[in-house]
């Protein structure tokens, strides 16, 4: 799958990040991970943590995936609102998922503390924006929804607005539990982690085939080994569909510029995670060596060179967005991105569970928390293969029910 292209930022933050070595002889493990981006490396972390002899393999260079185009804006709340998911799933699924996400913030801060690889993890607070007139009732619904469950949310007018930002807007939402981090930074020091504690990683290592039996999966390289395993986690991104399409899930192109470096923040109220309720959408944060990166703008198209041919009318228009808002703040593009974005029907990410893979789980942890997401599926998954009840695997399952409101 042809993910991405451009002038991408988050190599040039890490050049002198580890290697890994290709695969160079036949293998077993008892749980083999196929992907060593930001998914992959947070299974492999909480995997880590067990007597489980783990494996992961990349067909790239670690991280090289979908992970470099991760703008790693990380927030509780997703592009479904809280109260739409109310209404799909009841209040009590709904609740339970908004605490999961809560919690995976939680760990992913703790996470970072322990890696000895900076992350570049800050706490931010979350400005959401209605983008007209029209979306002030919806936002007014998701204020009170998350009042009711007592989410750290405060109500802010017009004139509050213009107190702390050199914008207009009717209305927002401000939140406060956020954070940002540098995924390619965190996932090499997840991999690290790893390592250390015993699990074999291989970059530059591709499947190219596999035999599923009862009891064991033997996967075949394109370097010629194999790999058996008791269980295997598809951890692949976006490239996971390659192996399981899933209709719940679709693909869009996104969108994304990084600017030059700014001096002065004075007029971003204390660098809050920016966003709005258009859709599509555009958003912004900022970064620990000063820069801003400013995505959104997605284009309903999973072909790339259509997605592509695009990348340079949506760079000016992200510039032209941000300039909108913040007029003092002269910004440059000096790193730009096209890319596929996986999101879900239903507004939650998955683990694909199927008869015809036996002994495998698919992550799917699609939507604009994808790096969230990632961290709550792969504590739910060390739970399932070590064989420990955790019942929140039934929320995530491709196969969850439509349950009524509650």
């Amino acid at each position: 799958m042809d993910l991405q292209t451009g002038k991408l930022y988050w190599p040039t933050t890490f050049p002198d990040a580890p290697s890994y070595p290709p695969l160079d002889e036949d293998i077993q493990c008892d749980v083999l991970i196929v992907g060593a981006g930001g998914s992959g490396a947070l299974c492999a972390y909480y995997l880590s943590e067990t007597d489980l002899d783990v494996v992961v393999i990349d067909k790239r260079k670690a991280g090289y995936g979908s992970t470099m185009t991760n703008t790693a804006l990380i927030q509780c709340l997703g592009d479904k609102m809280f109260f739409e998911l109310v209404n799909s799933f009841g209040e009590t699924y709904a609740a339970r998922h908004l605490t999961l996400c809560q919690q995976a913030v939680n760990e992913l801060e703790r996470t970072a503390n322990q890696l000895h690889i900076d992350t570049e993890f800050k706490r931010r607070d979350s400005l959401y924006y209605a983008s007209v007139a029209e979306d002030v009732a919806k936002l007014e619904k998701e204020y009170e929804a998350l009042k009711k469950q007592g989410y750290p949310v405060v109500w802010l007018n017009e004139q509050q607005i213009r107190q702390h930002y050199p914008f207009k807007k009717h209305a927002a939402l401000y939140t406060t539990g956020d954070g940002e981090l540098n995924p390619y930074k965190l996932t090499i020091g997840l991999l690290e982690y790893a390592k250390k504690r015993g699990v074999r990683v291989f970059e530059e290592t591709e499947m190219n085939g596999k035999k599923l039996e009862q009891h064991m999966a033997t996967c075949y390289t394109k370097n010629g080994y194999t790999i058996r395993a008791r269980k295997v986690i598809f951890a692949a991104g976006y490239e996971t569909l390659e192996v399981k399409q899933e209709k719940k899930a679709l693909l869009v192109s996104s969108y994304a510029v990084i600017t030059n470096r700014i001096e002065d923040f004075s007029s971003w109220y204390k660098r809050t995670l920016i966003w709005e309720t258009a859709r599509p959408y555009v958003y912004m944060r900022t970064t620990a060596d000063n820069r801003i990166i400013i995505g959104g703008l997605d284009e309903n198209t999973a072909y790339a060179d259509d997605r592509d041919a695009k990348l340079m009318h949506k760079k000016e228009r992200l510039i032209e967005e941000f300039h909108r808002l913040f007029p003092d703040i002269h910004v440059v593009p000096e790193f730009y991105l096209a890319a596929f974005y996986g999101g879900t029907h239903d507004g939650l990410p998955m683990i694909g569970v199927y008869d015809s893979f036996p002994n495998c789980y698919f992550v799917y942890a699609y939507g604009d928390n994808g790096t969230v997401y990632s961290t709550v599926l792969a504590q739910i998954l060390r739970d399932v293969i070590t064989e420990k009840q955790n019942d929140d695997f039934y929320l995530y399952m491709q196969t969850r029910p439509k349950l009524p409101q509650t």
